[in-house]
């Protein structure tokens, strides 16, 4: 068996609020082999690092992210005391240390973010190992692998393992990314001999993580990626 990945939820999710660089920062004091965040694209066209549509659970803002400019999301406080960062400014945080698993969250979010991820690999010295692009959204994975068809691709799923399969066969994916709920020992063993990587999120418990390191995934996404 390949070494369990472990991979920070939105950062550390389970100690500084999600998606933001400090959180990152504290993903990393952990030791952690990668994390994940998520993406939106804003009304200027830059690629946003925040999980929710609307801005209102977490930030001083109201109403849809997508329809407010880079200028405006940065005026805004995440719970008082954080920015709103840019993929960018993550990646350049980063600096190819360790894998990062960005999630299209957002219509329009995979071209971009293609695009940006080949910039990152020709001009910033990342591996193209140390990415994988994630999403629920078929259309954004699809942008992704007509684009530039070597970039590692993630099918999300809280559904289907089968179903993920289907569709990571159709975009030569990497991995299915599945909720740790809907996963058993064989369905692991079956998705893993299909040639897919098994990512599960987001495992929090130490019952649940023992659980899954058990059926032999490959990563473990977790709020508390120090527990893994």
């Amino acid at each position: 068996m390949s070494k369990l990945l472990k991979i920070g939820h939105r950062g550390a999710k389970g100690y500084v609020t999600e998606n933001t660089l400090d959180s990152i920062k504290k993903a990393m004091d952990f030791g952690v082999d990668g994390v994940e965040i998520d993406v939106h694209v804003c009304k200027t066209g830059e690629l946003v690092v925040f999980h929710d549509f609307t801005l209102d659970r977490l930030t001083n803002g109201t109403g849809e992210i997508g329809k407010f400019t880079l200028n405006e999301l940065k005026q805004l406080k995440v719970e008082d005391q954080f920015e709103i960062p840019t993929l960018t400014e993550v990646l350049e945080l980063i600096n190819n240390a360790f894998l990062i698993n960005i999630e299209l969250k957002g219509e329009r979010t995979g071209h971009p973010t293609a695009l940006i991820i080949e910039d990152f690999l020709a001009n910033k010295n990342w591996s193209i190992d140390n990415f994988i692009v994630s999403s629920f959204l078929e259309k954004e994975l699809l942008d992704v692998f007509n684009h530039n068809p070597n970039i590692p691709l993630g099918v999300l799923t809280k559904a289907s393992v089968n179903q993920a399969i289907i569709l990571a066969k159709k975009i030569n994916a990497k991995a299915i990314h599945p909720n740790f709920a809907l996963l058993s020992k064989g369905n692991v063993k079956d998705t893993q001999e299909a040639g897919f990587m098994v990512n599960t999120w987001t495992v929090n418990t130490k019952q649940a993580i023992k659980r899954m390191k058990s059926y032999n995934v490959d990563a473990i996404i977790s709020d508390f990626p120090d527990r893994l």
